[in-house]
Formats: structure tokens, sequence, C-alpha cells
């Protein structure tokens, strides 16, 4: 069985269709269009995706942090599954990781941010 015959086919061209709309999507219906179609087309979606987390925290949910830290996690996750030789791709996990640790110094959690200053590090 291929990794095909698990993809709703009808919510891949609903994503497709949302985003080839005349109208600009909110940031939350992105980010769902997204989802999908990183399943599908990882190359061209993932790094969108990691984008359009980023936002969504930070436009729906900086009042509610543990639910912004964990679409920036999510971020970091699509920005870390991108085909490590893809240009942008260090510079977009880079962005990404400074999101989450950002997040991570506003709710006090000085510890996991040194972590990832440490990942980062490693990006050169």
């Amino acid at each position: 069985m291929n990794h095909m015959a698990n993809i709703n086919h009808d919510a891949v061209l609903r994503a497709r269709v949302s985003l080839l709309g005349s109208q600009a999507l909110p940031v939350r219906q992105q980010v769902a269009a997204y989802r999908v179609l990183a399943q599908v087309s990882p190359l061209a979606y993932l790094p969108l995706l990691a984008d359009a987390l980023y936002e969504y925290s930070r436009q729906e949910f900086a009042h509610l942090p543990e639910t912004a830290l964990a679409l920036r996690a999510e971020s970091v996750a699509a920005a870390r599954r991108m085909y490590g030789l893809e240009p942008g791709r260090a510079e977009l996990l880079a962005a990404a990781l400074a999101a989450y640790k950002e997040q991570l110094v506003l709710m006090g959690r000085a510890g996991e941010a040194g972590a990832v200053d440490e990942e980062i590090a490693l990006l050169g």
C-alpha cells in the first residue's frame, strides 16, 4: 500500500481551491490548507506551512501561550521535515526555532530556550 492511499483527495481538492480563490484567506484557513497539502506536496507546502503556523500563533493565540507554543513547535517540525538540501531550509529552520525560543522566554522557560539556542548555533 502506498502513501497516497491514506490521502483524502476531497480534502486536497478543497485545500487547493481555497488557496486559488480570489480573496485572501485568513491565516487559520491557510494553515488548514497547508496542513493538508504538505502531505501530498511537502517540497512546495512545508515552507508555507511553517511560516503560516508562526503567523497563526502570533495573530490568533498571543493571549494563549501554551497554544502559541504548540503552533510554533509544529512550525519547527514542518521546517525540520523539509528536504535537507532544499535552498532556504536552514534559514527557515533557524527562524522557526527563534520564534519557538521567543515563546519559551515569554513563558519563563529559560532552560528550554537555552537548548533551542544550542540547536540554532549548530545550524551555523
